[in-house]
């Protein structure tokens, strides 16, 4: 059975009425190549959790071409655009014409896209492009109404300004954009690759190369060289049109400081303009979980480990082990070289080879299980107010966090042990919704469960000790995001911060999406 091409809008209405279900939409202007059928199978991939349809436009949008650019020269084979986005996932085809799209002269479209976000890369030598680019991405989809937008991180500077258009009109659409798709000699894929003679291509080719090296170099060095790299270009007869360090969210220039930066470029190799970039970063990405006992931080944050690869580091554990420690050992907590004496001799671990449970282990004991007590409970507030507890525990989960790759959850994570966190998430609920909570764990641990007026009273004397602390209290960090999980089950939690981590951090730096 084939599957529809689309010209009008009238069409494009029938279809969808007949679908009835959702759209993800992948926006292209043809010349489809293995870039767009991972866009394509990202949307398709969405259907296996919620009904769907993936719709595919392609149109050559006139508004993004300036004077003597290639609008005549790009890429225009429908037959095989068609072959490719079907056999990629999607559901049909909309190719319409400029006429069904813009009705009246396209100028008289025209909505401007954000300035500070076009002042440097493509937005210096290419006026007006961008003006475009936002233009035709409202028209689809003030037309199309999708429930999801995918696109490219290959032009990401493209990808922040459709970001910040989204923003700005409050459009009811979620993006998710799919890390860039590279050739086998590292070119990134791009319609106007097949430009290239095959001379053009081997000089080409040498652009994602050094830039890659150049990535390579900064995890290990912290240092850029912007002058050789263009010199570099140069010896390879690529024409630089610009050669930047940015912020990979703000656009502006930047020295890159070991936080994430973008490097970008654009060349041309003979007549045809090519762009690509790298991402430039000292360490892994790392999230920050902060919230009050029983807001479902450990669940969640364990789901979000295993859904995106990284490690989970239990803090909360880390303490109640301590805690646990100081009572099994009689420790008077106001006499400093007793709790000193016990933590220089201090040996904890966490185990996350089970992906269900962390495994905590004392000096070779294992309290996975009965650091979770009512006594522990009771106790850890106090204990993890002790200035030496808190150093000496804060400084090893410091030492974990050194390549980054990792997961945190706590009190203090995104204030105290991890503030350069690329995400920090400040999850909480209800007293009354925390009591629920614990009591059903309790019960399902076989302890005693107290009423749950009891569980509610100790919840918030909990939260009185850890807010008002002196030694890094329970406070909500400023940049932090803060999620309610009231009314809200653990995959719903985790979806959201799985799209705020995919906000901050681009896919081809961590991917998130295994399927």
């Amino acid at each position: 059975m084939g599957y529809p091409i689309l010209k009008t809008q009238e069409e494009l209405r029938l279809w969808q009425k007949q679908q009835g279900s959702p759209i993800n939409f992948v926006p292209t202007m043809g010349g489809l190549h293995k870039g767009h059928a991972s866009l394509i199978a990202t949307a398709k991939a969405l259907t296996q959790k919620r009904p769907g349809n993936v719709l595919v436009s392609i149109f050559v949008n006139p508004l993004q071409f300036g004077p003597n650019e290639d609008f005549e020269r790009y890429p225009r084979d429908l037959a095989n655009d068609y072959e490719l986005a079907v056999s990629s996932g999607a559901s049909a085809i909309w190719a319409p014409t400029v006429k069904e799209i813009f009705s009246e002269d396209p100028e008289s479209y025209i909505i401007k896209a954000d300035e500070e976000l076009q002042k440097e890369l493509c937005g210096r030598t290419r006026p007006g492009h961008f003006d475009g680019v936002v233009t035709i991405i409202n028209r689809l989809l003030m037309l199309i109404k999708p429930k999801t937008l995918i696109l490219g991180e290959k032009d990401w500077q493209q990808l922040m300004i459709i970001k910040s258009l989204i923003k700005r009109l409050s459009l009811s659409v979620r993006v998710i954009s799919v890390s860039t798709v590279r050739d086998q000699d590292g070119l990134a894929f791009s319609s106007r690759n097949r430009q290239l003679t095959t001379f053009q291509r081997s000089q080409a080719r040498k652009l994602p190369k050094l830039l890659k090296k150049a990535s390579d170099l900064y995890q290990k060095t912290k240092e850029i060289n912007l002058i050789d790299i263009n010199f570099m270009l140069q010896e390879s007869g690529l024409e630089v049109e610009y050669l930047q360090t940015v912020d990979p969210y703000l656009l502006k220039p930047t020295n890159p400081s070991g936080e994430l930066s973008l490097l970008a470029a654009a060349v041309r190799c003979g007549e045809t303009r090519l762009i690509d970039h790298a991402f430039l970063m000292t360490r892994k990405p790392i999230i920050a979980i902060d919230g009050p006992a029983g807001a479902g931080k450990s669940t969640v944050t364990r789901a979000l480990a295993k859904k995106l690869g990284l490690l989970y580091i239990d803090t909360g554990a880390m303490y109640r082990a301590v805690t646990w420690l100081m009572f099994n050992k009689q420790v008077n907590i106001d006499n400093e070289q007793e709790v000193d004496k016990l933590l220089s001799k201090l040996d904890l671990e966490l185990d996350n080879s089970d992906s269900s449970l962390t495994r905590v282990r004392v000096n070779n004991q294992d309290v996975t299980e009965i650091i979770r007590s009512q006594k522990v409970t009771a106790l850890v507030s106090k204990i993890a107010s002790l200035e030496s507890v808190r150093n000496a525990l804060t400084n090893q989960q410091k030492q974990m966090g050194n390549s980054g790759g990792l997961i945190a959850e706590g009190r203090d994570i995104g204030t105290a042990v991890f503030p350069k966190a690329e995400l920090k998430i400040f999850l909480t609920a209800s007293s009354k919704e925390r009591a629920k909570r614990r009591a059903f764990d309790l019960k399902q641990k076989g302890f005693k469960v107290p009423s749950l007026s009891q569980l509610e009273a100790q919840i918030k004397e909990r939260d009185h000790l850890d807010s008002s602390r002196e030694i890094a209290p329970l406070i909500k960090a400023k940049d932090a995001i803060e999620i309610i999980t009231d009314g809200k089950n653990i995959d719903e939690v985790v979806e959201d911060i799985t799209d705020l981590f995919h906000q901050r951090i681009p896919e081809e730096v961590w991917p998130i999406r295994k399927n």
